[in-house]
């Protein structure tokens, strides 16, 4: 059986992959100019990454007995590409340190099953977090 603090970890994962799946998503339609064309199909692609991701989470959560929760952490968008990279950066920073505590946890708890699947989602997170910083870089 999961401990409390797991099962509200994984909440608070599910509700920042859905405050990203649509900040991502809006960000895809509203990115403007020559620097909104570089950087909207990366923004989609992560988009429905995210989502993906909220979905595997939300059923491991069920799994272990959880409710999962349909409340987003806040969504920013930004105002133009520069500003909109510099806030997917910030929270994929913010997802990178949260998959590293529910790993640790879910390995002091002997569950393999979640900290590999947060495993493979720290994977991705790091990818757009590098693509974002990538972008960022003149």
């Amino acid at each position: 059986m999961a401990s409390k603090e797991l099962l509200e970890k994984l909440n608070d994962g599910i509700a920042r992959e859905i405050q990203v799946s649509v900040q991502y998503m809006w960000q895809h339609v509203m990115a403007k100019g020559m620097s909104g064309e570089t950087v909207r199909g990366i923004f989609k692609k992560a988009a429905i990454t995210e989502m993906k991701h909220a979905e595997e989470i939300a059923e491991r959560l069920d799994y272990l007995g959880g409710v999962p929760t349909t409340k987003p952490t806040p969504i920013e968008i930004g105002k133009n590409a520069k500003e909109m990279l510099q806030l997917n950066k910030k929270a994929e920073e913010g997802a990178i340190t949260l998959y590293k505590e529910i790993i640790a946890l879910a390995e002091k708890e002997g569950d393999v099953v979640t900290a590999a699947l947060f495993a493979d989602i720290l994977a991705d997170e790091e990818e757009h977090h590098n693509q974002f910083t990538s972008l960022l870089e003149d």
